[in-house]
C-alpha cells in the first residue's frame, strides 16, 4: 500500500539537513572561495551539488529500506563499527557545535551589541527550549523551515543589492578559468560530511517514514535538502561575486560580514547578524539532535531521555565556548576527522545496499553505487591528506 506524503515531515527533514549544513563555516567557506576563484566558483558549486545528491540518495534510501539508523547498519556489517562511527560523529558534532554556539553569539553581538558569550548563552537557551516541548520533533521541523526561509530571503536581497555579473557567473559555471579540487571536496564535506549526512535520514526514520513504499518520499526529501542548501550557497556566491567584481576588499577577519556590509551598508551588516544567528542556531539544533541519534540505540536510558541528552549536549558545547572559547587544535582535528567520516560512513552504506540481510529484496541502483564509490575514494584521499598535513600542528 502506498504511503501518503507527509509534506510537513518531508520538508522538515530537508530543512534540518540543509540548515545543519548552513552554519558559520558554510558562510565563511563560500565567501572565501568566491574571493579566490571569482565566477569560476560556480563550477565548484555545480560539481559539489551533483556529488551531494549522490551521497544523500545513497544514505537516505538505505536507511529507509533497512529501517535502521546508520550506526545499527554499520554494526550489522561489522560488529563494533557502529560504535566507532558513533564516537566519530559525536566528537565531531560536539567540536563543531562549539563553533555553532560561537556563531550564534556573534549574530547576537552584531544585532544588539551584547558580548558574544552572552549571545551564545541566549542562543543555547532558545535551542534548548525546542527540546523542552513535548512535540519537539514537530517544533524542530517548523523551526528549521522558518529559519531556512528567512536566510534565503535575506541572502537573495543582498545578492540583488550587490548587482553581481550573472552572465559571467553562468558562463564560468560551465567553462571555468580554474578548477579547484580542494574547494570541491571542502564543499562536499561541509554540506554532507559528518553528522549532516544523516540528519534528515534519521529524522524521517524517527517520524515513521521508512520502507520501500516510502522511497519516493525519501528521495524527494533528500533532493529537496540539497536544493535548499544549494540555493543558499548560490545566492551567497552571487552576493560575494557582486562585491568582489567591483574591486572592493573584504575584511579577512570576517569575510561574510564584509559582503553584507559592502553590498547593503549598515542595514546589510544587521542582516548579516540575522543570517549568522539563523545559520548557527539551526546548526546547533541539527548537530545536537543528530549526534544523540547516533548513541540512543546503544542504551535504552539515552533513548528514553533523548531530549534531555540533547539538551545536555547543547549545554556542554556552550560551557566549553564560554569558558575556553574556540579550542583551535580541537577544531582542526575535528575538521580533519570530519573529512574521514564521510568515506567510512558512505562506504558502510554502500556495502549495506547490497546485503540482503539488511535491505531485503530491495535493489539499489547501480549508478548510485558507482557514484557513491567514487565519492568514497576521493574523500578518503583528501581527508587523509588533510589530516596528515595538520597533525604536526597539534603536537607543536
Amino acid at each position: 500500500m502506498k504511503q501518503p506524503r507527509n509534506w510537513s515531515v518531508l520538508l522538515g527533514a530537508a530543512f534540518l539537513m540543509a540548515t545543519s549544513a548552513v552554519g558559520p563555516g558554510f558562510l565563511t567557506q563560500t565567501t572565501v572561495f568566491t574571493q579566490s576563484l571569482a565566477a569560476s566558483f560556480g563550477f565548484v558549486i555545480l560539481t559539489s551539488i551533483v556529488l551531494d545528491i549522490g551521497v544523500q540518495l545513497n544514505v537516505w534510501r538505505v536507511i529507509a529500506v533497512s529501517e535502521k539508523r546508520a550506526q545499527d547498519i554499520a554494526n550489522a556489517i561489522l560488529p563494533g563499527l557502529g560504535l566507532f562511527i558513533a564516537i566519530l560523529i559525536v566528537l565531531g558534532g560536539l567540536a563543531f557545535n562549539i563553533g555553532n554556539v560561537g556563531g550564534a553569539g556573534l549574530g547576537f553581538n552584531v544585532l544588539f551589541g551584547i558580548s558574544t558569550e552572552a549571545g551564545a548563552v541566549l542562543s543555547a537557551g532558545i535551542a534548548i527550549g525546542i527540546f523542552l516541548v513535548k512535540e519537539a520533533g514537530k517544533v524542530m521541523d517548523r523551526f528549521a523551515q522558518g529559519m531556512g526561509l528567512l536566510m534565503i530571503l535575506l541572502i537573495v536581497y543582498v545578492a540583488v543589492t550587490s548587482s553581481p555579473p550573472v552572465g559571467e557567473a553562468l558562463h564560468r559555471t560551465f567553462v571555468p578559468k580554474k578548477i579547484d579540487i580542494i574547494a570541491i571536496v571542502t564543499l562536499v564535506g561541509g554540506t554532507v560530511g559528518g553528522y549532516i549526512t544523516f540528519a534528515g535520514g534519521h529524522r524521517l526514520l524517527d517520524a515513521g517514514i521508512k520502507g520501500k513504499a516510502a522511497l519516493l518520499e525519501v528521495t524527494t526529501s533528500a533532493v529537496s535538502g540539497i536544493t535548499i542548501a544549494s540555493v543558499i550557497r548560490i545566492f551567497l556566491f552571487l552576493a560575494a561575486l557582486g562585491v568582489i567584481s567591483k574591486g572592493l576588499l573584504l575584511d579577512e577577519s570576517n569575510p561574510p560580514a564584509s559582503v553584507f556590509q559592502l553590498a547593503a551598508g549598515n542595514v546589510g551588516y544587521k542582516l548579516f547578524g540575522i543570517v549568522m544567528f539563523s545559520a548557527a542556531i539551526t546548526s546547533i539544533v541539527g548537530s545536537a539532535y543528530t549526534s544523540v541519534s547516533f548513541i540512543k540505540s546503544f542504551n535504552s536510558t539515552i533513548a528514553r531521555y533523548e531530549n534531555w541528552v540533547i539538551i545536555l549536549f547543547i549545554v556542554i558545547s556552550t560551557l566549553i565556548f564560554v569558558t575556553i572559547g574556540k579550542p583551535v587544535h580541537l577544531l582542526i582535528l575535528a575538521g580533519s576527522l570530519n573529512g574521514l567520516i564521510l568515506p567510512v560512513t558512505l562506504g558502510t552504506i554502500l556495502l549495506a545496499a547490497h546485503n540482503r540481510k539488511i535491505i531485503g529484496d530491495y535493489r539499489h541502483p547501480l549508478w548510485l553505487t558507482v557514484f557513491g564509490a567514487l565519492v568514497v575514494l576521493v574523500m578518503a584521499w583528501m581527508g587523509g591528506y588533510t589530516l596528515l598535513q595538520q597533525l604536526p600542528e597539534l603536537f607543536r
